[in-house]
């Protein structure tokens, strides 16, 4: 029979072996203080090229099998069942949210030691309580999913990746719009994003992507949530029409997810982050360039 200080000296050994996210190095750091590689509307994947409304290019499981651990989709009802589509199910319809998240159930039962964030929108302010929630249950989802311990959390208050993972507690879920009236925040999974996590501009369509807080609600100073860079840049159709006709740019994604351009737009973000690196780098097309080793650099790594 095993003693209990050789129980406590494996119990330590598993623990420094450990990968966190595929490092040993990111399991003592605190979610706020990790940059994780993040899809665009993740679920509008097609390698067709005359697809113009497509985003990525590979399915949800390539997408985080090349390393992506912030996955980004916008929702809509249609035909009285909650879908994922780019704008509207008209232009592309990804389909339902509920095959989404056993997709990827499925991957993150394979990787135990991935922490994964979900950031969805909501624009139809479709209800939390009676079909978000119901969904994640029925999946299995909310089994996996980290209910904080304060209605909102600063950029310092997360636990670290290995704490995500040691609880089984390893999905963050965020939504944009309908999750701000929490009637009991201490058992609530599903939280309000922009009380956590700002934005600089959507859509951006200039390749220099100058930076500015954009998005947020507070209560928190931007300086102490956690950011998100909407690092995917997009080409107008109609330039002389306001708000114009914009489409993802695959033609320079090749650059666009470049060191140089990616590293540039966390800078410019910097001094409004008390010079510190975004925590999500939100690609579209996260299978071409070199976005991946981007977020390793942010990390501390060598590309």
């Amino acid at each position: 029979m095993m003693k209990r200080h050789e129980r406590a000296l494996l119990v330590e050994r598993e623990e420094d072996e450990m990968l966190c996210n595929g490092r040993a190095e990111l399991c003592d750091r605190k979610y706020g203080n990790v940059t994780f590689l993040g899809a665009h509307d993740s679920f509008a994947h097609s390698p067709n090229p005359l697809a113009l409304s497509r985003t990525q290019e590979v399915n949800i499981t390539m997408q985080l099998d090349l390393g992506a651990r912030l996955l980004q989709a916008q929702s809509h009802m249609n035909g009285g069942q909650l879908h994922f589509c780019h704008t509207s199910c008209g232009l592309f319809d990804g389909g339902l949210v509920e095959d989404y998240l056993r997709t990827v159930k499925t991957w993150m039962d394979k990787n135990p030691n991935e922490v994964i964030t979900f950031i969805f929108t909501n624009p139809g302010n479709v209800s939390v309580t009676d079909v978000w929630k119901p969904l994640f249950e029925k999946t299995g989802m909310a089994e996996l999913a980290y209910v904080p311990p304060s209605p909102v959390m600063s950029r310092d208050d997360w636990p670290t990746l290995r704490e995500f993972i040691t609880s089984g507690k390893r999905l963050i879920v965020f939504l944009d719009k309908g999750a701000d009236n929490r009637a009991h925040p201490e058992e609530e999974y599903i939280l309000p994003q922009f009380k956590m996590v700002w934005e600089d501009p959507y859509n951006p369509t200039d390749a220099s992507f100058p930076c500015k807080v954009d998005r947020t609600q507070g209560p928190l100073p931007p300086t102490e949530q956690l950011n998100l860079i909407n690092h995917n840049l997009n080409f107008d159709i109609l330039p002389f029409f306001r708000p114009g006709f914009k489409f993802p740019d695959r033609l320079n994604s090749p650059r666009t997810n470049g060191m140089y351009s990616i590293y540039t737009h966390a800078l410019n973000c910097a001094a409004i982050m008390a010079n510190k690196n975004p925590n999500f780098v939100l690609t579209d097309f996260s299978n071409v360039g070199q976005a991946m080793a981007a977020v390793n650099f942010l990390n501390g790594f060598a590309a």
